[in-house]
Formats: structure tokens, sequence, C-alpha cells
């Protein structure tokens, strides 16, 4: 294990641009220098250069002079030793999680540390962004991280509210409903596509206390569907629904403009199954748990992609994803997990 992580030396980067300049493949190198292979990967990145050939046609190379340059300064600042270039399978973990599987760092480490499997060592949050800064990794950026490589721009706009919310406004919502300490109070928003392209939406809740979420994608963003959903919820938990959907709070919508028709129970005739509460206008802070799940559904769908193509199975798979997340605030469990214990408790 020690000759795989070991340093290369001057002479080492000079014997790989040869090497390399001939024709050889990485696996070859690699075994000549008695190195792991992701060694002589992350040197080509360090050293790599365009080059200009005598016909004017460009190609990349690596130059072993421009690898020992940026591994001095590198060096310069590295500090301590880096731990994870003992522990590769801890390394590669990472990189499949937050990469192929769109974990945050943070839920990374968690899941590793639940996961069961024996790693060398171990690192900190803080730690691992460090790496990821550094460039550490042979296949993980900052371009891979879910918020920090994708920052977004802020345009300022004056809004204006189209129209009045003719439903409860979230003022007069029970103070249970904001301490979260009561099960069964959600939040509601729709997903849009591609503007002008996408049809289709996404009906999202996000229950507050355990931040579970339900996904339903809607043929069109008018509120006759949003209510059918609603509908189809009710009958799919009967008479446990106005137990499990105490109240859904909205923004001001138009698709959630039929207060009436989200209240109003399909199963028993003149009586409400729920209490529906309107946000202020342009406040969707008072939707905090919604918005931070819809970052969550941006990560498989990004913002501006049609989904019009999506099946269920698709809509299936991110919610289950979601719902299995581990999640920091509540020390890594998943919402699915703290779900079934307030159904359990419910029943």
């Amino acid at each position: 294990m020690g000759k795989l992580f070991k340093h290369l030396s001057q002479n080492d980067r000079i014997k790989m641009e040869t090497m390399l300049n001939s024709g050889h493949k990485v696996v070859e190198v690699a075994e000549y220098l008695h190195v792991h292979r992701s060694t002589i990967y992350r040197e080509i990145k360090r050293g790599e250069y365009t080059h200009r050939n005598s016909d004017y046609t460009e190609e990349t190379r690596y130059s072993s002079d421009l690898g020992q340059k940026n591994h001095d300064w590198n060096a310069q600042g590295k500090g301590r030793n880096i731990k994870i270039g003992n522990d590769r399978p801890l390394a590669e973990y990472i990189e499949e999680k937050i990469i192929e599987d769109k974990y945050s760092p943070e839920a990374a480490l968690a899941a590793a540390a639940e996961s069961g499997i024996e790693f060398t060592t171990s690192i900190s949050v803080r730690t691992l962004y460090r790496y990821i800064d550094k460039g550490i990794f042979l296949k993980l950026t900052n371009k891979d991280l879910p918020v920090k490589g994708k920052r977004k721009k802020h345009n300022k706009r004056v809004k204006v509210q189209k129209r009045a919310s003719a439903g409860e406004s979230i003022e007069n919502r029970p103070d249970e409903v904001k301490d979260r300490e009561i099960f069964g109070h959600w939040e509601m928003d729709t997903v849009k596509g591609k503007q002008g392209v996408t049809k289709s939406c996404m009906l999202v809740l996000t229950e507050r206390k355990t931040r579970d979420e339900i996904i339903v994608k809607l043929p069109d963003q008018k509120a006759a569907s949003v209510v059918e959903a609603i509908d189809r919820l009710e009958r799919k938990w009967g008479d446990m629904f106005t137990k499990v959907f105490r109240s859904i709070t909205v923004d001001n919508g138009v698709e959630f403009s039929d207060y009436e028709g989200l209240e109003r129970s399909v199963l028993h005739e003149g009586e409400k199954r729920t209490f529906a509460f309107y946000c202020h206008p342009y406040s969707s802070w008072e939707r905090g748990s919604n918005e931070n799940n819809n970052r969550l559904i941006r990560r498989h769908i990004p913002k501006g992609e049609d989904f019009d193509e999506k099946q269920d199975r698709d809509i299936e798979y991110i919610e289950n994803w979601i719902n299995n997340y581990p999640r920091g605030i509540f020390g890594f469990k998943t919402s699915a997990q703290l779900f079934e214990e307030e159904i359990r408790n419910l029943a």
C-alpha cells in the first residue's frame, strides 16, 4: 500500500514525461514508477500544458518542469500530511457519494460512518472541503458540490403581486405549526420545467417536522390538477388523512387559488380534510422546508430542464432519494425514518 501512494521525485517526473511522449500508457508508466495509476493521472493534471506543433496544430502534453513547479508551490502551504492519501477506499467512497449519488460532503461522511465499512482513517467536514479546494481528489472538484459549485446570480427586479390570496393568511396559522413540534403540517409548492416548453409540473409537499417529501407529477399547472392530486392523496390515506395532513401552507400561485377545493373532503361530504394557509407575497422563506427540498430536486432536474418525458418511476426515484438522504439537522437520520416513527405513533 505504501508504494501505491509514494511521492514522485523530480527524476520520476522526467521519466514520466519521456514515457508519455513516447506513447506509453498511464498504466505502463505507473507500473514502471511503482505508483498507483491515480498518482499518474493527478500528476498529468498538475503538469498539463498546450503544445503547438510545427504545423500549427495543438495538443495537450505533460511537462515535468511544470509538474515539479506546481508540486513545489503546493508543498509550501499544504500544512500537515494528507490523511486521506493513506485510505484510497475512503477517497473513492466519498467521490462516489458526492459525484454519483449527489450527496453533500457532510452527508457523504455521515454515510461512510454508517456504511459498516472499516476505513483506516477519518476526516472532518472542514478537512474534506479543504481537500476538495486543493484538488486532492482524482475526480472530485468544487463543481461537483451541490451548492458551492453552482453560484446563482441575483437580479434586482421590482415584483408586483398579481392577485390577493383568497384563503387564510399565514398570520392566522397556529403556533404549533411554526414550532415544528407537532407532526402533520405540510408546505406545498410546484417545481416547473423549461419556461414556454414544459407543460407539466411537479407538485411537492414537505412535512415540516420530518422534512418528508411527496412528489406528484401533474399534467399541467392548473388549480384543478392540484386539487385532484390532493384528492388522490386523501383516498390513499383514508381516514388517516386528517391526522397526517393537518394543514398545508402554500404561496399565492394561481395553481393554489382554489383553497376551498384544497380543504374540502372527497370522502366525507361537507367536512374539511385539512386547513390551507397562504404565505405573504414573495416570501419564499415562509416555506423554508419546501425551498430546501426543492434544491435537492434540482440536483436531479436542473432549473430550466424540460421534464415532460419523465416517467413516474423517475419521480419516485427522486422522492425516495430525498427521503433517504442523511440529514445533518437530524443527526444524519433520514426523513423516511422519522416519518415512519410518526406514523407508528399515530397508529
